[in-house]
């Protein structure tokens, strides 16, 4: 009873969290990064995810994606503009032009011809994390075991699918909406792991002096990219893709991801994927 009674105050404390950090529905981020005035405006669509896209202390947008994207459409002639979206939402958000693109973190794998794509502009691997104490040790040892994740994300649909043959039957998959809620279940312990992009979990165990232990082994390595409706014909994610592989050969893109996370190379490598399949109409 206790354990439950736990439970439900840290769902309480951490839903009064998000509504006080993300009000109701969709909120505009101020941002320093931008003072381009007089330009057409681009409205970028992202949640919370440190170190790519998150609010400093002043309340400005900042991070890996929020930097690129102000040079990249400055570049194109463009102002960009910031909303906080409930991530779920944001294919509807695209298609009745709430949103001009979605840009976060977001995997284009398996998800190629969903969208219009700009990029791949960067690697991620999606991985899993435990607590130090844990016995879980590869991903054959997830058997059984309570995974958290962000709702419509890579690694619920690769948990889901059960279509790959290196992870086993798990006991259940605790989908969140709020990527931020997964690190609380895992560490205090109404989850046995977690699944999310590498970068965001050290990330978060710098930002709250927390240790979590990331298996060797990713789930996937996966290419991050720029999303558009599928039925934007304004062509604007092919201009974006030139820009950002101008913005990685001038060494911009490097100089903007060392500010976040180190090691800022191998996020670059191999970020050409010839098998992305895009649709032409």
């Amino acid at each position: 009873m206790r354990r439950i009674k736990s439970f439900l105050i840290i769902i309480c404390m951490l839903s009064i969290y998000a509504a006080s950090f993300y009000g109701c529905g969709k909120k505009e981020w101020s941002d320093s990064h931008n003072n381009e005035a007089g330009l057409p405006e681009i409205v970028i669509g992202s949640d919370n995810y440190p170190p790519y896209n998150y609010v400093d202390t002043d309340g400005n947008a900042t991070g890996i994606d929020v930097e690129l994207a102000t040079e990249a459409f400055k570049r194109m002639g463009y102002k960009a503009r910031f909303i906080y979206i409930d991530w779920e939402d944001k294919k509807n958000l695209l298609a009745d032009r709430t949103i001009d693109c979605a840009w976060g973190s977001f995997s284009m794998d398996g998800r190629e011809n969903e969208y219009r794509w700009a990029g791949p502009y960067m690697t991620s691997r999606q991985v899993v994390a435990v607590n130090m104490e844990s016995d879980i040790y590869s991903l054959e040892d997830l058997e059984g075991k309570t995974i958290a994740v962000q709702t419509t994300t890579r690694p619920e649909k690769i948990f889901l699918s059960k279509t790959d043959e290196r992870i086993p039957a798990i006991r259940s998959l605790i989908a969140l909406q709020k990527r931020e809620l997964i690190y609380p279940f895992l560490s205090k312990g109404y989850a046995d792991a977690l699944a999310a992009h590498e970068t965001a979990i050290r990330q978060y165990m710098e930002d709250y002096n927390i240790k979590f232990r990331i298996l060797d082994e990713p789930l996937e390595t996966v290419g991050l990219g720029v999303a558009f409706d599928k039925n934007d014909d304004r062509g604007i994610e092919k201009q974006l893709t030139e820009i950002l592989n101008q913005m990685r050969n001038d060494g911009t893109e490097k100089k903007i991801i060392s500010r976040y996370i180190p090691d800022a190379d191998k996020y670059l490598e191999a970020v050409s994927y010839t098998h992305l399949t895009l649709p032409t109409t």
